[in-house]
């Protein structure tokens, strides 16, 4: 075994946001007020701050108001934060309760699902990831958190960063996909883009950092399901995510509902104290996913609910999301010595300092203003943004013949059950996005052909169901048309929570009716709607044409028409590996080899005996409508050591007529470890603009960091031997060229 270089366990792993709030005297102050505060609690007020309910509220719009038996609660002290309660105006006078009728006047804090937008729905995540661009993700989630604080809401249940491997996973729609570099400068810029500048700034939204931990690696992608990893895997694929969300700085984290192991996470403590606290120095709180903690009963490992609260508070779980454990329990399990005081008011100091760093002991109704509210939501500046992100997230997976973009000068067929649908285009999460909101595909269309052109319209079938009547309508409407555009894909609810797919097909009919278009020898182009990569072979061998548009939000239509005419150059990248078929599946990129890799070629290797051995499209992948070139790869040196960084360069150059972007990707692959390493693993991108012609020089600087991993005794280091530099436009096709690492 070679020997080990360089140890980066402690380095890597401090947190330089919790290394600043550890000398911070802000932080000083807020503790000093925090422990004057819990001096002055009872049990029951204290045990109170760790309660969360979904308010139950009576009445609509101006006229709702807290239903009495949660004001009660309020009124004495027993819940420390309400979600689902929106809007300017209730949640203003909900908070009038605690803070004019509660004896010490501990304001609420109010949170909600503020997913991939609050009114101005943007793309799902998913999509956003396809964007490749960390900076206009994070002013989408700005927008957010300025819809979100004018109706009330303090905090929002996101970013969702779990990694997911496997698309028949419902949940895969609002996260970054497969990669944990991709994954973790995502979480980082929706993290940022949520909290602002400062989180007393009014327009402020504290995040959420979700689910704690590798929920995205459910056994069979059964959403809730049992997650059995290693712990380097753990370490090295799920938990980067996460941690780069601690070092940007996360108010909150949200525990998960699976186990890892045979440990449920709202009772893992390894997890929620030796690592978020211990090793990343977090010290913000932990809220439980909905009614976790009441469900270690039926993971076992609680006999009781009394039993759950106890294991979840003192593993490190603060705050408790609609089990009633807390509520009921903790007081008992207190004074019983069951659970010991101080692990009590730690919590409750967590939970009070992030209330004091909001700023809501100064001003509790902060950014709640009925006018603002008005004023802000689906703002033109919003929807332009929305805009933007939803074209920049599209990816172009085919374009034979460049049959993209299309003429405005004729007729063309506008055909299937997403061109003219609002809601399904907002996906699943979709705050307080309504279909009244939405730019249908039709509409963008028409707006975008004006009188130059002319659309035929029918819808063809439904999303999900075996009616087929409406295919001799879309065939005439085909057949009049020189181009025919089918909008196809899942409805809103088929992605997302509870909400895992056996099959990856297109649902319904929907196939079909692609055969059915294509037949009449009218060329077709297939813009996809959908929260997961789809299985869509056949529908790649009969459509020239096919954009991956995902669901776009409320200026999707819009979105559509500006790539489909040429408005916009498609720079979408997949941030997942879209798999030929179901039984692939888990198929991502950066996977290890075996002793018998995959060989098409040789019976005895690790493959299926009836599919190609490779993925429809590679993680990565986009297509433009010009294209690039590569040349002159090169490394600064062939041998580096302990301190030296070494530059990557390569030569990118648009070879076509008009002006495109392009993501520069790098893969690296330490070739001999002392434990088996992936074949490839993404470490630096760009995106690069081009002019027809252009050229640009593109360079990356290969950092030790970039060369660890975790050996056998699960330290970070860094061994000697031969690396593979890869450079390319996907995780596919790329050129190579190697260096040593020679240590000191």
């Amino acid at each position: 075994m070679r020997s080990l270089i360089l140890l980066l366990a402690t380095v890597l792993c401090l947190s330089p946001t919790s290394a600043r709030q550890q000398t911070d005297p802000r932080r000083d102050a807020v503790d000093h007020r925090v422990d004057s505060l819990l001096s002055l609690m009872t049990l029951e007020e204290k045990v109170g701050q760790l309660v969360q309910y979904a308010a139950k509220v009576q009445g609509r719009g101006d006229t709702a108001r807290l239903q009495e038996e949660h004001a009660l609660l309020v009124r004495s002290g027993k819940v420390g934060s309400f979600l689902n309660a929106v809007g300017a105006s209730l949640n203003r006078d909900i908070q009038s309760i605690a803070m004019t009728r509660s004896r010490l006047k501990i304001p609420l804090l109010f949170g909600y699902d503020v997913i991939h937008g609050f009114r101005t729905v943007f793309p799902i995540p998913l999509a956003e990831a396809s964007t490749w661009e960390p900076d206009l993700i994070q002013k989408a989630a700005r927008v957010a958190a300025i819809e979100a604080s004018s109706a009330g809401i303090h905090w929002t249940f996101a970013p969702m960063v779990d990694i997911a491997r496997d698309p028949r996973w419902g949940r895969i729609a609002e996260g970054s996909g497969e990669d944990p570099l991709l994954g973790s400068l995502m979480a980082a810029a929706r993290v940022r883009g949520f909290q602002g500048e400062s989180l007393t700034q009014t327009d402020a939204l504290l995040a959420c950092a979700k689910h704690y931990a590798a929920y995205g690696g459910a056994e069979g992608g059964r959403d809730y399901n049992t997650v059995d990893i290693s712990e380097r895997t753990l370490r090295e694929v799920y938990l980067p995510p996460y941690e780069a969300a601690v070092r940007a700085g996360v108010g909150t984290l949200m525990c998960s509902f699976n186990e890892i192991a045979g440990v449920p996470s709202s009772g893992n403590r390894r997890l929620l104290t030796d690592i978020l606290r211990g090793e990343w120095k977090f010290d913000g709180f932990v809220v439980s996913d909905w009614g976790s903690i009441g469900e270690m009963q039926r993971h076992g490992v609680a006999g009781t609910l009394a039993q759950a609260a106890a294991l979840a508070i003192t593993s490190g779980v603060d705050m408790d999301m609609e089990a009633g454990a807390y509520h009921e329990h903790l007081v008992e399990l207190v004074r019983t010595g069951k659970v010991p005081p101080q692990v009590l008011d730690e919590s409750v100091r967590r939970v009070l300092r992030t209330k004091f760093r909001l700023g809501l002991f100064d001003d509790p109704y902060r950014g709640a203003d009925p006018a603002r509210e008005k004023k802000v939501l689906l703002a033109p500046e919003h929807r332009k943004l929305a805009r933007e992100v939803a074209r920049r997230s599209m990816v172009l997976l085919k374009n034979s013949r460049a049959l993209l973009p299309i003429a405005k000068n004729g007729t063309v067929a506008l055909i299937g059950p997403l061109a003219d649908n609002r809601e399904d285009l907002l996906g699943c999460w979709s705050g307080r996005g309504r279909g009244e909101d939405v730019v249908t595909v039709r509409e963008g269309m028409e707006h975008a052909l004006g009188r130059a052109g002319s659309l035929l319209y029918a819808r063809g079938c439904t999303i999900d169901t075996a009616d087929r009547s409406g295919f001799p309508e879309a065939v005439e409407v085909a057949r009049k048309a020189s181009v025919a555009i089918l909008v196809l894909g899942e409805a809103a609810l088929m992605s997302g929570e509870a909400a895992s797919r056996s099959s990856l097909a297109l649902p319904g009919v929907q196939e079909e009716l692609v055969r059915a278009v294509a037949a009449t020898g009218v060329p077709v182009v297939v813009v996809l709607m959908n929260g997961r990569p789809l299985t869509i072979g056949n529908i790649e061998e009969s459509a020239p044409a096919i954009l991956e548009a995902w669901a776009p939000g409320v200026e999707g239509g819009n979105a559509v028409a500006d790539i489909l005419f040429g408005e916009y150059n498609p720079s979408g990248r997949l941030p997942v590996t879209f798999p030929r078929s179901v039984g692939q599946v888990p198929l991502y990129y950066n996977h290890k080899n075996t002793g018998r890799p995959p060989q098409a070629n040789e019976r005895f290797t690790s493959k299926y005996i009836d599919i190609d051995i490779t993925p429809l499209y590679p993680f990565g992948f986009g297509l433009s409508y010009t294209t690039f070139e590569y040349s002159g790869l090169s490394v600064t040196a062939p041998v580096a050591r302990v301190g030296d960084s070494l530059t990557v360069s390569v030569t990118v150059r648009n070879t076509g007529k008009i002006p495109g972007e392009e993501v520069v990707q790098l893969y690296l692959q330490d070739v001999v470890a002392s434990v088996t390493r992936p074949v490839r693993e993404l470490k630096a991108f760009r995106k690069v603009a081009l002019p027809p012609g252009g050229e640009q020089r593109v360079d990356f600087t290969v950092t030790p960091e970039m060369l660890a991993f975790y050996n056998l005794s699960m330290q970070r280091v860094v061994e000697p031997g031969q690396f593979n530099i890869y450079v390319g436009g996907n995780a596919r096709d790329l050129q190579s060229i190697s260096f040593r690492f020679d240590g000191p």
